[in-house]
């Protein structure tokens, strides 16, 4: 029994030995060159490998550096390197026939860098290249496979080969077994997206195409969740544009067409100048084939949502240049106008203090046109049979009240409200603006929000059926002006009503800002308007009954009494 139990101890010792001495022993630098040679004929790539240990307990060959070359047209900076590597290695056939068969792949923080050029090509496109026309010159079928693939708390920075700014997308995990250059392999990646937000595709690769990778076939589920636009340039930061979007979708491409199909969550939305962040997201179903080697796709019929109102979408896009361009046309009808409050901030367009929306509809008929950090819209924007509710617009134009008698209060009744919208990231400009306000009459004109969200408008008035107030009641409320206002009143009417009257035209300003808007009189439109009339009335009028002035009224009193109509004094 002793004998038994030294013969078990020698053996056990002899072991422990070998394990020990063996790395020593096995000149495991000599695989180095093999390694290199294998690895930079797969990939097409120069592949070196630093200094080179054994270890028989884990069964791993490790390398202190690692570096992959890039495609020379790109960069000649590395398109990988990595502080280590690990090697899994079949020990028995590695001590006894030097022979090299590999298990797993582990790496450990490497950093890989992803260039685009204006041509819209990726520097990973030709991995993998000059193996394939190896292969195809020799007929030979070799083939790198390795059981386990993995890639740990790495970096990925992406930019373009024409500008120095890079985004970086740290802590990326990539998990992958059974791979193959020649068959479809499992494969796992998750990343952290700048503020916080993650990344996760889940699913198969493969076979790897060797005349370009970036066509290698993938079948994938994709989820992105609270990736800060701002950080990725899909919107210009220094306009201050930004949103946080969530992606839910899936991913397959085969034979260099990709189609993607899922929802897209757009919060917290910020798409121009002087804007503040939506309150409510928007969502889009949606479903794009993407050419491969054209760089070029098809936004097909997909739904844009904002609470219940829905819009339909669809349009052209191209990624060739260094910012992704779009050609999309949104179309909405009788869409529920309230929905749309609490995302108007997102668009520089703020509702008056103290105001809402109430009821309604919208329509929209609008062209999204240019690469998406620099989207400019164009189209027309129409409400309907809505309500302004707390917004009085007669305390902000007193003329009004002063002119028709009648009293707006505290709700603003809109039957239409029609424009032509142009939208730039540094601000709005709308065009041919007409609302119905009933009883009121018209409101026209024209104007822009800038990138201060500062109002810049000039208006007109079309009253309908004015009656103007008692002189005396006019004249108190213009609080002394000379002249009598009674007077000027009358020529207001004349002045957009011709002769015969009807209606009362008051040209206007408006200034200030969407949530606090200052409306002033345009006193020289006001002017110009009842002296046009007045010397037309002169011409026809037999009589003589209708005077280009009030009764001995001066023109620089008249000027300063319209002034007062809207409660300012003449500077």
């Amino acid at each position: 029994m002793n004998k038994t139990l030294k013969i078990v101890l020698i053996v056990v010792g002899v072991l422990i030995v070998l394990v020990l001495v063996a790395p020593f022993l096995i000149p495991v630098n000599q695989f180095r060159p093999t390694i290199e040679e294998k690895a930079s004929a797969a990939l097409g790539r120069k592949v070196e490998v630093g200094n080179l240990s054994l270890s028989l307990i884990s069964g791993s060959l490790s390398a202190e550096n690692l570096s992959i070359g890039d495609d020379p047209k790109f960069s000649s900076s590395p398109f990988l390197t990595a502080k280590s590597v690990n090697v899994g290695v079949e020990m028995m056939p590695l001590i006894f026939s030097k022979t090299l068969n590999v298990t797993g792949v582990t790496i450990d923080s490497p950093q890989v860098t992803l260039l685009h050029n204006g041509a819209g090509l990726w520097n990973y496109s030709s991995l993998g290249g000059s193996a394939a026309k190896s292969r195809s010159s020799s007929n030979s079928p070799a083939d790198l496979s390795i059981r386990k693939f993995e890639l740990n708390n790495g970096s990925i920075i992406v930019g373009t080969t024409n500008s120095q700014k890079h985004n970086t997308y740290d802590h990326v995990d990539v998990t992958a077994s059974d791979v193959s250059m020649t068959s479809k392999f499992p494969v796992t990646v998750a990343a952290d997206l700048p503020s916080g937000g993650k990344f996760k595709l889940d699913g198969t690769v493969g076979p790897i195409d060797q005349s370009d990778s970036s066509l290698t076939p993938l079948s994938a589920k994709l989820n992105i969740s609270s990736l800060n636009l701002a950080s990725t340039g899909f919107l210009d930061p220094s306009l201050g544009l930004g949103g946080l979007l969530d992606l839910d979708s899936t991913l397959e491409s085969k034979g260099g067409e990709a189609e993607t199909k899922g929802t897209a969550k757009l919060s917290k939305a910020l798409l121009i100048a002087g804007g503040s962040p939506a309150g409510v997201p928007l969502t889009v179903d949606f479903n794009t084939k993407y050419n491969l080697g054209k760089n070029d796709g098809v936004l097909e019929p997909s739904t844009l949502k904002i609470g219940s109102a829905a819009a339909h979408l669809g349009g052209t896009y191209e990624s060739a240049g260094e910012a992704t361009k779009v050609n999309i046309k949104l179309e909405g009808k009788d869409m529920p106008a309230k929905d749309f409050e609490a995302f108007l901030p997102a668009l520089g367009i703020n509702l008056p203090k103290g105001a809402s929306l109430q009821s309604g509809t919208l329509n929209t008929d609008l062209n999204i046109i240019g690469p998406t950090n620099r989207l400019v819209t164009n189209g027309t924007v129409g409400v309907y049979n809505t309500k302004l509710v707390g917004f009085d617009l007669g305390s902000k134009l007193s003329a009004i009240s002063m002119l028709t008698g009648i009293k707006t209060g505290n709700d603003l009744n809109i039957e239409k409200l029609t424009t032509d919208l142009h939208m730039a990231p540094d601000g709005l400009k709308a065009d041919n603006f007409l609302a119905v306000l009933p009883p009121l009459g018209n409101l026209t004109g024209l104007g822009t929000i800038d990138s201060k969200n500062n109002l810049d408008f000039k208006m007109v008035a079309n009253l309908a059926n004015a009656t103007a107030a008692p002189a005396s009641a006019a004249g108190g409320a213009a609080n002394g002006a000379t002249g009598g206002i009674g007077g000027i009143l009358t020529q207001v009417k004349g002045a957009a009503g011709g002769c015969k009257g009807g209606t009362t035209t008051v040209p206007f300003l408006i200034h200030g800002t969407a949530s606090d808007p200052k409306f002033i009189p345009d006193v020289g439109g006001l002017a110009a308007g009842m002296l046009k009339s007045q010397l037309g009335c002169a011409g026809t009028s037999a009589a003589g009954t209708t005077k280009t002035l009030a009764q001995g009224q001066n023109p620089a009193d008249a000027i300063s009494s319209l002034g007062s109509l809207f409660k300012k004094k003449k500077p």
